[in-house]
């Protein structure tokens, strides 16, 4: 009798728990990334920054999320030659490994990468759980440096627009007049963006198939809306003397205001499709062994089920419902002073390069991208506009995460073969 035909229908229901448990601690601590720029800019209060991310999040994960479950099912180990039950054990504590160590990372408020976390158990679990050939270590690699090239990306992009932003807006002689005229332009860049994005990848799981050529077009025509409704919101905007009389830029950062709603949307949107795979990964090769019934299709490729997403997406809102607040105080506030044009520059960068990564399948850090785009930012304003200290901190959570993650992994392993097996 083998464990799953056994065990199989208790072990389903048990990884459904983790999985629900890690995709919590995504929400509490990673989206709170794609919304602290917009809190810590005032651009939105942080009732109304929970309510974006939730319905944002929700279709990300829900509508772009499979491609990146892909790699995180498949990719890293080697499925032929780990046993079914093995792969069932190995995947259940890599989820319990990971949403444990999110916890702790949370309570501190320190923004940890739940990519990080979820493949250094995975490959833990692996590596010494199982054996250091079942670990596909060509397949790491393209990861790690993307963990790299992703931030610097990021940083590049922000500065870039950030740079265009003070060229075009903020250091001319009518800075509000230029950004009633050039904020639209980014409106339509926003959206046109994170539509590709969802039209080219995430639309085949709902049951949607469109050529690229109306992928474009439909892309296009959303941009354009969200132009023509920003510029419907603008249009109310007026001067605000009083306000401008204590700081120069006020009633411009208003314009700018505006625009930080559209990229909040889009940063959760990304967010969504890239990170909800870190949470039902796992959980989509858990429930594809056990459907099997433990048959040796262990490394087929298989659709996520709808049902998987879902879930990811629950547990992903109840988490940042309920204990979000900590991280985003981190990011939005602590980092470098942020204003709306300059948290739409960083929420804008790390959106485009979250979006690019996720059509290549490559699971990025949604907050080491963030942190790259906001430290861009910061330099785009001198050296002296950042924390270091905090920065350092992030930094030293960032490089501890994969060992913990690893360590937590086979430590639950190795309980759950004790009890199993």
């Amino acid at each position: 009798m083998s464990m799953i035909s056994e065990y199989g229908t208790l072990l389903l229901l048990i990884a459904c728990a983790f999985a629900f448990f890690m995709a919590w601690g995504v929400g509490a601590n990673d989206v709170a990334n794609a919304t602290g720029t917009s809190v810590g800019s005032r651009a939105l209060t942080i009732k109304q920054a929970i309510f974006v991310a939730m319905i944002f999040e929700f279709c990300g994960a829900y509508l772009a999320g499979g491609e990146v479950t892909e790699t995180i099912k498949n990719g890293i180990v080697d499925a032929d030659r780990i046993s079914p039950d093995l792969m069932v054990l190995g995947m259940m504590s890599a989820l319990l490994a990971a949403g444990t160590w999110l916890l702790i990372a949370s309570s501190k408020g320190w923004p940890v990468s739940t990519t990080h976390s979820i493949i250094g158990a995975v490959v833990g679990f692996a590596a010494v759980g199982v054996s250091t050939d079942a670990v596909h270590w060509n397949a790491i690699g393209p990861i790690v440096a993307s963990w790299v090239v992703t931030p610097f990306l990021a940083g590049l992009v922000a500065f870039a627009l950030f740079r265009s932003v003070q060229a075009l807006i903020i250091n001319t002689d009518a800075p509000f007049k230029n950004a009633k005229r050039y904020v639209p332009l980014y409106m339509f860049l926003t959206g046109f963006m994170v539509s590709i994005m969802t039209v080219t990848k995430g639309l085949k799981h709902v049951g949607l198939h469109l050529s690229s050529g109306q992928g474009l077009l439909l892309s296009l025509a959303i941009g354009g809306a969200v132009m023509l409704l920003g510029i419907a919101i603008l249009s109310r905007i007026q001067v605000d003397e009083t306000a401008d009389k204590d700081f120069h830029y006020a009633s411009v950062e208003k314009v700018f205001a505006v625009l930080m709603v559209f990229t909040a949307c889009s940063m959760a949107f990304a967010h969504g499709a890239n990170d909800v795979a870190n949470a039902v990964g796992p959980l989509a090769a858990i429930v594809g062994v056990i459907e099997s019934g433990g048959a040796a299709v262990v490394g087929a490729k298989s659709a996520v089920p709808s049902w998987v997403l879902l879930l990811g997406a629950i547990g992903i809102v109840i988490g940042l419902a309920t204990y979000g607040y900590k991280v985003i105080a981190t990011i939005g506030k602590e980092i470098t002073e942020l204003t709306p044009s300059r948290g739409f520059a960083a929420e804008l960068a790390t959106a485009s390069t979250v979006v690019g990564a996720s059509a290549l399948g490559l699971p990025v850090s949604t907050t080491h991208t963030l942190v790259g785009a906001v430290l861009g930012i910061g330099l785009a304003r001198g050296i002296g506009a950042l924390n270091l200290g905090v920065v350092g901190s992030i930094f030293m959570s960032w490089l501890i995460t994969l060992p913990i993650g690893a360590v937590l992994s086979i430590i639950f392993f190795t309980i759950l073969r004790t009890i199993f097996l």
